[in-house]
This record gives structure tokens, C-alpha cells and sequence, in this order.
């Protein structure tokens, strides 16, 4: 009978799962489950979590899950105010060539929004709100305009909502993806985005409630710049005037995604109301185009 993996007390536990775990085929699977298991074991011990704690931990887990639907992704809510979304798309998109500074992908980006001409507007209906004009170039590393990038964009209402949390909001509101001509510009119409609160009917809004954080994320507009020879860019850009700038609940504000944003006063001799303006430029590197799963449908 072979014994070697029976466990002998405390301290033997993290070896012998380890043992258990060596012969996983994948070596980059068993790295990873490897350094989880260490961490984990090491975070159980500096803290000497208890059993009740455990069984939050356990619950809060299972909520996360449990509350993610088609239009819902708790789980994504989760790792974007725990700040992991965030550390993840930087370690992973370093600006090391003077591409443009990624942002998480937050738990509303719908993977069908529909084609819009530059110069269209992705406000539907009657949504009420500041016009804005957003325009821009998307660039390679190499300076040179990209032809035919896909600006796929989407945002919250004035009211702080995206369309798929109210229904009194058309299909696809304020979502809707462009493409650039030969001189790599883009450019759409729309209407200011609000700040909003991130949803806290579930686990996560206890946590943020047990932790007395607010729930509130600063005025944005989601970009997601896309071109078959480049390196997909998920982004966003925050409004310069916003509150919250400083304490995104899901910490996706870095400098170089503040833009300007703009305000230009109504002219009444001419017709024409207050309105504000955005141009925000986006340099991708080369690479592999590919998309995320959408969290939501």
C-alpha cells in the first residue's frame, strides 16, 4: 500500500496536493493550479481563516454564480472591484510601444451591436441627453493610419443605465461598431454618458456595503479596436470632469484613459444648444486579433 500521500497533519497538506496535482498533462494548467493551491494554502495560514469564514467565502462564491444570467455577470462584477480585471489587462498590455492603455472589459459589452456609418449616431429612439461627438484615428505603432478597424463602442445612458438594465431603452442603445477609412479615422454621434453605480443587488453589493465603499464608477465610453493583422484593444475612456475620477469602484480609471471631454456652450443666435466634443486617438500593436467572450448576451 502505497502511503506517501496520506496526510500526516497540518503542515503535509500542501505537498500532497501538490503530489496529487504533478501529473496534469498541461504544463502551463498545472502551473497555474499549482501557484493557486500556494497562494490559497498561504492565505488560509497568514490569516488562520476559521470555519465559519470558510463557509462565507464558500457562499459568497456560490452567489456569484448563481447570480450570473444572460443579462447579468455577478462573476465579472467581482474580479472588476477586487481590482483583478484590471491587473490582468495591465500585465497583459504593457505600453511598451507606444500602443494605446487598456481597460477592463466590464460585465456589459454585448458581442452583436450593429454597423453603424461614421458619423452616425448610436443614441436610438428618443434618448434624451447632452449631444456629444466622439471622433478619432486609429493608428499602428509605425505612426501609419489603420484602414478598415472595427470601433466597436457602447456606454451608459444619462441615466446611468445600459440599455439591457432598462427596458425603457431600445435594443442595442448606444452600442453600435464603425469602421475606419483609409485615413483611420472614426467618428460617431451619441449623447454624454453619466456615472453610474455598478449593480449591488447581489453578492457583490454586500461585500461593497460589509467593506463601506461606494458603488460608483466616473463617466466613460467603452472602446474595443479591432483589426485582422493587430492586437485587439478593450478599453475605455473617462470623462476629465467626472466625479469618482479618483475612486472608480472597479478601478479602471488609469491616466492615459482620462480624455477630454469637452463642453461647448449653446449658441442660441445660431440654433444650436450646449453640446460637448471628444477626440480620443488609439495606436494598436501588431498581433493576433481575437475577441472575448461576451459576458453577457
Amino acid at each position: 500500500m502505497n502511503t506517501a500521500n496520506i496526510i500526516d497533519g497540518e503542515a503535509s497538506v500542501t505537498a500532497v496536493a501538490h503530489a496529487a496535482m504533478a501529473r496534469t498533462p498541461d504544463p502551463r494548467l498545472r502551473q497555474l493550479v499549482a501557484a493557486f493551491v500556494d497562494h490559497m494554502h498561504a492565505l488560509i495560514r497568514e490569516v488562520d481563516l476559521t470555519e465559519a469564514e470558510f463557509d462565507t467565502v464558500l457562499k459568497f462564491v456560490t452567489d456569484i454564480g448563481q447570480q450570473t444570467n444572460d443579462v447579468h455577470n455577478e462573476v465579472v462584477l467581482a474580479a472588476d472591484v477586487l481590482g483583478i480585471s484590471t491587473l490582468v489587462a495591465l500585465r497583459n498590455n504593457p505600453q511598451n510601444q507606444g500602443q494605446s492603455a487598456a481597460a477592463l472589459l466590464g460585465p456589459f459589452w454585448r458581442a452583436a451591436a450593429p454597423l453603424c456609418a461614421n458619423g452616425d449616431s448610436i443614441a436610438r429612439g428618443d434618448t434624451p441627453g447632452t449631444p456629444m461627438h466622439v471622433y478619432g484615428q486609429v493608428r499602428g505603432v509605425d505612426g501609419q493610419p489603420i484602414c478598415g478597424a472595427k470601433v466597436d463602442v457602447w456606454q451608459a445612458s444619462p441615466a446611468g443605465l445600459y440599455e439591457n438594465q432598462d427596458a425603457q431603452q431600445p435594443e442595442m442603445n448606444l452600442r453600435g461598431y464603425f469602421m475606419t477609412g483609409e485615413d483611420g479615422r472614426y467618428s460617431f454621434r451619441t449623447v454624454r454618458p453619466a456615472g453610474y453605480p455598478v449593480p449591488t443587488h447581489g453578492a457583490v453589493g454586500v461585500l461593497l456595503r460589509l467593506q463601506e465603499r461606494h458603488c460608483m464608477r466616473p463617466a466613460h465610453v467603452h472602446f474595443m479596436v479591432s483589426h485582422p493583422r493587430c492586437k485587439t484593444l478593450i478599453t475605455q475612456v473617462f470623462a476629465d470632469d467626472c466625479d469618482h475620477l479618483g475612486s472608480d469602484v472597479s478601478f479602471g480609471v488609469t491616466k492615459p484613459l482620462v480624455g477630454q471631454f469637452v463642453r461647448h456652450a449653446a449658441d442660441p443666435a445660431a440654433g444650436a444648444g450646449e453640446y460637448y466634443t471628444l477626440n480620443y486617438d488609439f495606436v494598436l500593436e501588431p498581433g493576433e486579433s481575437c475577441f472575448p467572450e461576451a459576458p453577457i448576451k
